[in-house]
């Protein structure tokens, strides 16, 4: 049985569904065989540094196709921005070379707090957030609108940054504090 047969009828849809399941089969054992790896299917297709390029970020800097990019984003030169992070740059986003922004990381320029306890009446609130050069920001790391973030800063894993930070920081923690 094949799993695309409620497409009732249009096989001409259903052949290339099965085509794609085909290459993606292959891909995977390869990706096993030579890499010993699994991604997901769209990171598999797309190119990572072309998507970067399209987006009109620096050379060499990279982006995973499962990443959302709002607004107004500026990337600098041989950035990796991991897969399932969300960039909003709707109030403007900055983020430097030789970045390392993990996976699950959500860096934003807005927040809706006042809009929603007044009812939808006050507006959303929007800020510049920034990035320095050569900082990393561990796995699942969320940084708020208006943070500063300064050159060669570190941020550890699951932090809640809600405050900027000179450069040479380590932090950590919800909400994140210096640590070093």
């Amino acid at each position: 049985m094949n799993r695309y047969e409620g497409l009732q009828g249009d096989q001409s849809l259903i052949d290339l569904f099965n085509k794609l399941n085909s290459l993606k089969e292959q891909i995977d054992i390869l990706l096993k065989e030579s890499f010993d790896r699994a991604l997901p299917f769209p990171d598999v297709l797309f190119d990572r540094w072309q998507r970067a390029t399209k987006l009109g970020f620096g050379r060499g800097t990279s982006i995973y196709d499962s990443s959302y990019i709002f607004g107004k984003v500026h990337v600098g030169e041989n950035t990796w921005i991991g897969p399932f992070t969300i960039l909003d740059g709707s109030g403007g986003l900055r983020i430097g070379n030789n970045c390392s922004i993990s996976a699950g990381v959500q860096i934003y320029t807005h927040d809706t707090v006042n809009w929603a306890v007044t009812g939808g009446v006050a507006p959303y609130d929007y800020a510049e957030t920034s990035i320095g050069n050569n900082c990393y920001i561990a796995p699942n790391c969320i940084i708020s609108k208006g943070v500063h973030i300064d050159n060669n800063c570190i941020i550890g894993a699951n932090s809640f940054v809600n405050a900027s930070f000179p450069a040479y920081s380590k932090l950590a923690g919800n909400p994140a504090k210096l640590i070093s």
